[in-house]
């Protein structure tokens, strides 16, 4: 049995989970068993089935309202008990914000091995040996899991969504919770609205202090609308407070795997490159020719950026007015 974490937040599967779900049914497939997943939650049955098009048949549903906000204590006791439930041998996680605070709390409790960021399917033949990535994404290794059961958390982006579509059925759980088991307390939660977020965009624009100051991002909001892509920006800028915090990528900030990564007016140091250097396409604009960043792009631009983004953004806008 594979077992899967469903995460969700404010009662919807986020994108993450379905990859989850593509990567755990893929799994079971491959080992010739069946897929479950575990949703812990007030997430609505009819909210869960998404999953359904991407191949789940079954999920456990653990609802109250005490666990509206993500708690990793009360969230490990229940995948646990369903572990206990099920006869699982895999759970499947995304290596997200959740995931790696689960992941680690599951591997002592369940006494079980451990690969956090996989990038791939397991061989299983003869074993059980995933392939991740390593050195801030420099280089790849294979590690093997010995342990009865076993851990895998998946990078975001790194094994993208399969649509299988069937028919799933939800089944209400009880994992024995009670409100006393959520340890922490969320007094509020401020939300950016109106935007993409960082760990679920498959399109990101980013920026850097080669934009002089907070004044000038105007151009780089105006190209994330027209490709629908969220905003991102490095630590020097985060740090002036000229961007938010939670759009700071990098080393010391959120690591990201899109499909495209758009950097403008970013030299490309080594903290921001292990932040950053697993997106599939990486487009860099800079007036620098030796910008190290030019280094690790698969498309780069020599050239001002308050020249360059916005031709660019205006050629993207008449290019999907003809199509």
């Amino acid at each position: 049995m594979i077992l899967i974490y469903i995460d969700n937040s404010e009662g919807q599967v986020k994108k993450a989970s379905l990859e989850a779900a593509s990567y755990g049914v893929a799994l079971a497939k491959q080992m010739g068993k069946s897929a479950t997943g575990i949703c812990v939650g007030n997430v609505a049955d009819d909210a869960l089935q998404i999953l359904g098009e991407y191949g789940l048949e079954k999920i456990l549903n653990v609802k109250a309202d005490y666990l509206n906000n993500f708690d990793s204590g009360s969230h490990t006791k229940a995948i646990a008990k369903a572990v206990a439930h099920t006869g699982a041998e895999v759970v499947v996680l995304s290596h997200n914000y959740n995931g790696k605070a689960l992941s680690a709390r599951l591997s002592a409790n369940l006494k079980a091995g451990l690969v956090a960021g996989a990038t791939d399917l397991p061989n299983t033949e003869g074993g059980f040996t995933i392939k991740k990535s390593v050195f801030s994404g420099k280089a790849f290794a294979n590690f093997s899991i010995n342990t009865d059961k076993k851990i895998v958390s998946i990078n975001p982006n790194a094994f993208g969504l399969h649509k299988n579509d069937v028919t799933l059925s939800v089944e209400a759980f009880d994992a024995g919770l009670s409100d006393a088991d959520v340890k922490v307390k969320v007094i509020s939660v401020e939300k950016a609205s109106d935007t993409i977020p960082l760990s679920d965009a498959e399109l990101v624009v980013s920026a850097g202090r080669g934009l002089k100051g907070p004044e000038n991002w105007g151009m780089i909001e105006d190209l994330a609308t027209t490709l629908g892509a969220a905003t991102a920006c490095s630590r020097p800028v985060s740090d002036v407070n000229w961007r938010p915090h939670h759009e700071h990528v990098g080393q010391t900030g959120i690591t990201i795997r899109p499909n495209l990564y758009i950097a403008v007016a970013i030299s490309g140091a080594i903290q921001h490159l292990a932040g950053v250097n697993s997106s599939k396409t990486i487009v860099v604009i800079n007036k620098d020719s030796e910008a190290p960043f030019f280094k690790a792009a698969d498309y780069g631009i020599v050239g001002d950026a308050f020249e360059v983004v916005p031709k660019l953004n205006e050629a993207i806008k008449a290019y999907k007015a003809a199509v």
